[in-house]
């Protein structure tokens, strides 16, 4: 199951980047949550959710809750003045 969950997510997650972007965005941000209930679920990064998927798997839970909203996003540009 875990695995097999683990598969989805980045199936999922592969699936939304690969949607064409608004023209003012450089890049598809996921919010996300993960917990064992949608009630328990806390904010946690994309990068997260595999560890996530496998704590549930050490604590020998059948079951989990995780959400992923896909929404486009640009990049931050960043102030690189010297003040030299």
């Amino acid at each position: 199951m875990v695995d097999a969950a683990k598969h989805e997510v980045k199936k999922y997650l592969k699936r939304e980047r690969n949607k064409t972007l608004p023209e003012d965005a450089d890049y598809w941000a996921f919010d996300c949550k993960f917990g064992n209930t949608a009630e328990d679920a806390q904010v946690v990064h994309v990068a997260e959710l595999s560890n996530q998927i496998g704590e549930i798997e050490k604590q020998g839970l059948t079951s989990f809750y995780v959400e992923i909203l896909a929404r486009p996003a640009q990049r931050q540009q960043l102030d690189l003045d010297d003040d030299e």
